[in-house]
């Protein structure tokens, strides 16, 4: 279960980067991230969950504003 979540996790940060993307869709899926991570908070321990910690700049989201 972990190693999906992270998986998943991963693919979103990476997708995050893609100025090709409307920032509505990045908006959604900071949303699924911060479900996801909340998932990953009960199944990881501490050390890991500092890793994927949902720290997005201020200028994201000014972007979504």
């Amino acid at each position: 279960m972990e190693y999906l979540i992270k998986r998943e996790m991963d693919e979103i940060l990476f997708d995050l980067k893609d100025e090709r993307i409307e920032h509505i869709v990045k908006r959604s899926m900071k949303e699924r991230y911060k479900i996801l991570f909340s998932l990953f908070k009960r199944v990881a321990i501490p050390n890991e969950c500092l890793k994927y910690m949902p720290i997005f700049d201020k200028s994201q989201q000014k972007e979504s504003n």
